[in-house]
């Protein structure tokens, strides 16, 4: 997937600028990351009631292995039903931009992302 597919994904919801980071690519706008893609995937930035409604409608978590655990960063694979309806999906970066609006800022150097609760 690259940064044409994502904005042609995403342009229901608007203009995102899409970022080489992390092995992958960061989906920005208003100057905070909404989403991830790796491995042509795309997750989405997410909170606990976000995660859940994503997960009942068969989503997954990013999660990768490091130093022999697995850790997982708070983003969640885009349904595949909304791959193919560009309002579903707006709807789920409009929240994942809400969520990225909530979170605390990180001083700089601090280390990327966060654990969701494993029960989500």
């Amino acid at each position: 997937m690259d940064a044409e597919t994502i904005a042609d994904l995403l342009a229901g919801f608007g203009p995102v600028r899409v970022k080489r980071m992390f092995g992958g690519l960061g989906v920005f706008a208003d100057g905070l990351m909404l989403a991830l893609v790796v491995d042509d995937t795309l997750y989405f930035k997410a909170d606990l009631p976000l995660a859940e409604r994503l997960a009942a409608d068969g989503s997954l978590p990013f999660t990768y292995d490091r130093a022999g655990r697995r850790v997982e960063l708070g983003y969640w694979s885009a349904p595949e039903a909304a791959l193919d309806d560009p309002e579903a999906l707006a709807e789920i970066a409009r929240a994942a931009l809400a969520v990225a609006r909530r979170a605390p800022a990180k001083p700089k150097g601090s280390p990327p992302g966060r654990r969701l609760p494993t029960n989500c």
